[in-house]
């Protein structure tokens, strides 16, 4: 049995109920197999037994009063997973859905993400089982405020600087930057990013994951000297990512013709590529409701109830961008069948761990640490503007984010061929982000 398979081995044996967090830990330390082998020293130094083990976990109690005056109690949790090349960074998510063994796997994989955008960022992930939908301002307000109330006491410029994520937009970063400022007294403009223009945000930050996830996309169709004009492209979700990939792959001549939701999907053969739509999709967002069909009624196009994009039209790319495991194995059957090239999670494992050997052995395909990366670069580049006292211009933001998914993509081809896997941006990524981590590991010894 190999380093790598015990480790594997003992870790199932260890935490068997964390299913999500075990896929994502998995794929990552089977990609890392031909290099540990090679190289005694990160057996000895026993780097993936503490690579696979958070450095830090906080779970506490989230109680507070809705508008009818009753009181709710939710969980609330960070995982500080590791520290080796800075302060622990990811973001906050507010979803029913959220268990501690979902945190671990999205801490886990922004230790790779962040390694792999080349600034000083270590990986965390926190949020709470709380879920804005339906909710009131208020309601949302009090939560921030009682959830902020115990997370302030372990975050800071130096320590952990937590972000928005799924449930967490401006509304919510800036509920819980007052409750922060009201609380220490002082205005750390660095201790949260995705902040507000207003106090200390950074321009494109809402955009940077899909603005990120299509230059990589192009990064990639660029080594088949091919570009995005005239394709189509199907995407899940109406966030964040869905409308920032909207709006960059309309720039750039391809065409978005899906989006979706929990009640199912819709099929814009026009396009979603207009300044109204894109807005529209901003209105549905804020309207808490989280679902789909509100466009399919504004825009006459025909909506799939319960069904995903993948599986209704044909495509020349897929990027789902809205959750975790989005993307099953009869999913891409269907993709492949009907002649999907290239499939990129613009959403952290967005595919089943069936779905992307399925797809990374017969299409294009590339990882959501390496393709979603967009989002915390900008981050990293709104704390650089915090730090400095900086204000860049869109112009100069757009830039930098991607010059840094072009250093991305070009890191994961390199780790590749290095290997001898030419090509598989899967063992890419998790190569390249791993040896940056663990040369910082081994250089600070037993911490």
């Amino acid at each position: 049995m190999s380093y790598v398979e015990k480790v594997i081995e003992e870790l199932h044996s260890k935490y068997p109920w964390e299913k999500e967090f075990l896929q994502a830990a998995t794929e990552v330390l089977e990609s890392l197999d031909a290099i540990v082998e090679k190289d005694l020293i990160y057996k000895e130094a026993k780097i993936l037994e503490r690579l696979v083990e958070p450095e830090r976990i906080v779970i506490f109690r989230v109680p507070w009063v809705n508008d009818n005056g009753e009181v709710q109690v939710n969980r609330g949790f960070r995982v500080q997973f590791n520290s080796a090349i800075g302060p622990y960074k990811g973001g906050l998510r507010f979803h029913a859905s959220v268990t501690l063994s979902m945190l671990k796997f999205l801490a886990f994989e922004q230790i790779f993400k962040n390694s792999l955008t080349g600034l000083p960022m270590g990986g965390g992930k926190g949020g709470s089982d709380f879920s804005p939908v339906g909710k009131t301002d208020n309601e949302v307000m009090k939560f921030c405020q009682s959830f902020m109330t115990e997370l302030y006491r372990h975050i800071g410029p130096h320590t952990d600087i937590p972000a928005g994520d799924v449930g967490v937009g401006g509304r919510e970063i800036g509920y819980l930057y007052g409750q922060h400022k009201r609380i220490v007294n002082r205005f750390d403009s660095a201790t949260l990013t995705g902040k507000g223009r207003s106090f200390g945000g950074s321009i494109f930050r809402p955009e940077a994951t899909g603005f990120g996830t299509v230059y990589f996309v192009q990064a990639m169709l660029k080594t088949k000297d091919e570009s995005l004009d005239g394709k189509t492209i199907g995407i899940s979700g109406f966030g964040n990512v869905a409308w920032g990939v909207s709006q960059k792959a309309t720039e750039l001549c391809g065409k978005v013709i899906t989006l979706s939701g929990p009640d199912g999907c819709i099929i814009d053969p026009d396009g979603v590529g207009t300044e109204e739509k894109w807005n529209y999709m901003l209105e549905m967002r804020a309207s808490g409701d989280d679902i789909v069909k509100p466009y399919s009624d504004k825009f006459g196009v025909k909506f799939y109830e319960n069904a995903r994009p993948w599986d209704i039209v044909p495509m020349d790319i897929a990027l789902p961008c809205a959750f975790q495991n989005e993307l099953n194995e009869e999913n891409a059957k269907n993709l492949i069948k009907n002649g999907c090239k290239l499939v990129a999670e613009g959403s952290n494992m967005g595919c089943t761990q069936e779905a992307w050997k399925m797809l990374n052995e017969r299409i294009k395909f590339a990882p959501g640490k390496a393709v979603n990366a967009g989002g915390v670069a900008v981050s990293g580049l709104e704390m650089s503007q915090n730090s400095e006292r900086l204000s860049w211009t869109a112009e100069e933001v757009d830039t930098q984010l991607h010059r840094i998914m072009e250093n991305i993509h070009a890191q994961c081809l390199e780790a590749a061929d290095a290997a001898g896997s030419h090509g598989d941006y899967v063992k890419g990524a998790n190569i390249a982000g791993f040896l940056k981590v663990a040369e910082a590991m081994l250089a600070q010894g037993v911490v």
